[in-house]
């Protein structure tokens, strides 16, 4: 039987973790760190000294414009080279993201983001969560955001030439986007959990927003 006991959780802390050595393996769009790494044990001790890679892509911003008064929101839709493998395609139907620069708060990414993106202006945000993307080999940490979408002259095409970005805006009805989802249409894990957040969390924002 489990002894698992959340006020317990977590027992280790970054104290517990020894780097013995870093070295970056290579640098280009992003950077891949080598480590060498040893840390506490579950049943006492140390672990030996191992390596692992870590992918060092900065943190983001994830931001999904809705207006309660329509129940629609904003999704964009660009080519990912990730995806080349995906069912449906390397073309995904996303919301608007963007990394953060140094200094920058996360609402300035979303204004900034939803500028460049999708042609929107947005100025009122509700923090949804914040999740760690892949621990296992990455340190981006994303920081999900629900803005209030007052704009509803949505659409065209957006993005930076000098970032080769292509990016159609589309203005969908909340019940299309929820379809979409359960359907495997829309199967990247920020657009995802966003939408999840919304249908769990409607009533509220309803209630705040209306």
């Amino acid at each position: 039987m489990s002894d698992f006991k959340p006020e317990n959780y977590p027992i280790f802390s970054k104290a517990d973790v020894g780097v013995v050595d870093r070295q970056t393996v290579f640098q280009g769009f992003f950077r891949i760190d080598q480590y060498k790494i040893r840390h506490a044990l579950f049943n006492g001790g140390q672990s030996e000294v191992f390596s692992r890679e870590l992918f060092e892509r900065g943190h983001a911003v994830v931001v999904l414009p809705y207006n309660p008064e329509t129940d629609q929101l904003v999704l964009i839709e660009q080519f990912r080279v990730g995806a080349l493998e995906n069912p449906n395609g390397p073309w995904l139907l996303e919301a608007i993201a963007g990394m953060i620069e140094s200094g920058e708060a996360v609402e300035r990414v979303a204004q900034r983001e939803a500028h460049e993106e999708a042609g929107l202006v947005l100025n009122q945000f509700w923090p949804m969560l914040s999740y760690q993307s892949s621990p296992g080999g990455s340190t981006e940490r994303i920081y999900l955001l629900l803005a209030r979408l007052e704009q509803l002259d949505v659409g065209g095409v957006f993005g930076l030439a000098q970032e080769n970005e292509d990016i159609k805006v589309h203005l969908l009805q909340r019940s299309d986007a929820m379809l979409l989802l359960k359907t495997g249409k829309i199967d990247n894990a920020a657009t995802v959990i966003a939408l999840q957040w919304l249908e769990l969390n409607l009533k509220q924002v309803i209630e705040k927003w209306s």
